[in-house]
């Protein structure tokens, strides 16, 4: 049906108003229709020290600065590239500057743009190994529970691979990787400090928590993925276990972002201090989990 419909948009397209459209914008929507949604644009934000958000509204790109070279965690979806080169250019960085580019996981939401921001900045890409495979092979592998619904993404050049535990250099920035797979089989959290003068925050980019999935898997019998449990387990503890001062997700209605900004920037200086915030986010994925298995087995 989905090459149907691209066949279609690709021979022409016209609104209801008769006004032509471009149709790779239109096939590119057949595609993927929550796109656009992901890509509308907002202002680079500065969180804490040398971290900013340099994403869209809705997808996490994160800018940690060094006068020595930059990391970039997350590309949004394959549009949201020349946004964020953008966003980085107007807070006074340079995107050459950027030295290494990381990912939570492999969804195009969040993996899309990171080839075309690899080729403007002539970063390094690095990645736990499950997700490296996905992003050199532009797409998610057949163990991923949403495998049914994604849409494929442009592939990675030569990703290096990371472990559980390593901590990644650029310049005077140490970042550390903790695997916290279930989400996608290489799912990363990734944690850092920042200092505003003389107090220093640790900060968590805490990869998703939420058991999502295609019509066709079942967390009660995850033949394609059977350690998927056991891994939202795992990343549940190891959340538990941080240091968290300042939480930043992937998508930032999930750790209330914008709402914690604005209360900062009315003058609440602690709004986005909230050293409980990991494990409240490790709880609500165990809720989850823990509903999605009692649905699965009701219906049984």
């Amino acid at each position: 049906m989905l090459l149907g419909v691209r066949a279609a948009a690709l021979a022409f397209a016209v609104t209801a108003t008769g006004v032509a459209q471009n149709p790779d914008s239109v096939a590119r929507a057949a595609e993927c229709p929550r796109c656009a949604s992901f890509n509308v644009p907002h202002v680079p934000v500065k969180i804490y020290g040398n971290t900013y958000w340099v994403g869209t509204a809705a997808v996490g790109s994160i800018l940690i600065t060094s006068d020595r070279g930059h990391i970039l965690i997350d590309g949004a979806v394959p549009e949201s590239s020349p946004q964020i080169l953008s966003n980085i250019r107007s807070l006074g960085f340079r995107p050459e500057d950027v030295k290494l580019i990381l990912n939570s996981h492999t969804h195009y939401d969040h993996a899309g743009g990171i080839e075309a921001l690899r080729r403007e900045t002539g970063a390094e890409v690095a990645a736990s190994d499950a997700s490296a495979r996905d992003l050199e092979r532009g797409g998610p592998g057949p163990n991923d529970p949403q495998l049914g619904v994604l849409v494929r993404f442009p592939p990675v050049l030569a990703v290096r691979r990371i472990t559980d535990g390593e901590v990644l250099h650029v310049g005077s920035l140490s970042v550390k990787a903790h695997y916290t797979a279930g989400h996608t089989p290489g799912g990363t959290t990734w944690t850092w400090r920042s200092c505003e003068g003389d107090i220093c925050r640790d900060m968590v980019y805490a990869d998703s928590q939420t058991p999502a999935s295609d019509d066709t898997f079942l967390f009660t019998q995850p033949t394609r993925y059977p350690s998927v449990v056991s891994d939202f387990q795992h990343g549940f503890a190891v959340l538990d276990g941080l240091s968290c001062d300042i939480l930043i997700t992937p998508h930032p209605a999930a750790s209330g972002m914008w709402e914690r900004i604005a209360a900062r920037d009315h003058g609440d200086p602690h709004a986005l201090v909230d050293r409980e915030a990991c494990k409240q986010l490790a709880a609500h994925g165990r809720r989850d989990i823990d509903a999605r298995l009692a649905r699965e087995r009701s219906k049984q």
